[in-house]
């Protein structure tokens, strides 16, 4: 037996806040919506691709942000990315501490921590 791969990752968000997810995850990050199965459609929330990453954010009753846990998406552009989204409204924390990249973290509308990082030879 091994692990070969990641196939999703899932955030929790509030009943009803589809269309903020769609907003931040579709409008801000650029993903792409993808049709969830219809026996999973019911249950609520959103999935999101982009090339290889897949986001799943499922409905939660007893909602609580992702404070600490977190995915990281790398990132081409991350300067230019900061920089939209800080004009629409994100707040952006950067930071140095892992050697080899540039970095920094944003919310998503529901408090959800999500890393944006970048390898430092790009540019």
């Amino acid at each position: 037996m091994k692990i070969c791969g990641l196939h999703h990752v899932q955030l929790a968000m509030p009943k009803g806040e589809e269309d903020a997810a769609r907003t931040f995850y579709q409008g801000a990050l650029g993903f792409k919506e993808v049709e969830k199965p219809p026996i999973l459609a019911a249950r609520g929330g959103v999935w999101f691709e982009q090339g290889t990453v897949r986001l799943h954010l499922g409905v939660e009753e007893d909602f609580r942000p992702a404070g600490k846990a977190h995915p990281a998406f790398e990132v081409s552009g991350l300067q230019e990315l900061f920089a939209y989204l800080k004009s629409a409204g994100t707040s952006v924390q950067r930071d140095s501490a892992l050697p080899g990249y540039r970095r920094g973290y944003i919310h998503d509308p529901f408090g959800n921590r999500i890393e944006l990082l970048e390898p430092d030879s790009q540019t």
